[in-house]
């Protein structure tokens, strides 16, 4: 069985920039911990990019701050963890899913057995919207979500986002 992680967003907007919390900060250890745990060959990324137009989008105008500016600063995955995922396959993706990281996962489900955990943030933007993606595109696939290594915009919104995945059949446990 291929076990296969996905480390979402941990982008220094997110981790200390626009909109990073204490919470996003917090699990910048635990994360680096699980990427290490993993083979680079079974690590997939996710970046969310956006274009200097960002205001003028529909997300942008429901959240008006402007964050992860492809080639910003605030756009690039923190140093400590790019270190760490050099060899890991790198999703952009300019909304809260990648429909392409979950096509290039189904076509290794095809091939062989596999589990997915998924750490990162937003837990209640991206990652919730990242597994449900995948649950949608391989409804047989065990799929889950260390809570360690995830947080929030808010501590609430992050076990909202948990208690949702769990309802959608998303394993929600320190898997370690």
């Amino acid at each position: 069985m291929r076990k296969i992680l996905i480390v979402v967003d941990m982008q220094n907007d997110f981790i200390d920039g626009a909109l990073g919390t204490k919470e996003a900060a917090a699990i910048v250890d635990n994360v680096k911990e699980k990427i290490r745990s993993y083979p680079a060959e079974n690590t997939f990324v996710t970046m969310d990019t956006h274009r200097p137009d960002y205001l003028n989008t529909q997300e942008g105008r429901n959240l008006p701050v402007e964050h992860c500016i492809e080639g910003t600063h605030g756009w690039q995955l923190r140093s400590d963890i790019a270190e760490l995922l050099q060899d890991a396959r790198v999703y952009r993706k300019p909304t809260f899913g990648s429909t392409a990281l979950a096509e290039d996962i189904a076509a290794i489900d095809e091939k062989e057995e596999i589990e997915i955990e998924l750490v990162g943030l937003c837990t209640d933007i991206c990652v919730v919207s990242n597994a449900l993606l995948l649950k949608a595109f391989m409804p047989e696939v065990k799929i889950s979500v260390d809570p360690a290594c995830c947080a929030g915009v808010t501590p609430e919104s992050h076990e909202a986002a948990l208690k949702t995945m769990q309802m959608c059949q998303i394993h929600v446990e320190d898997v370690k």
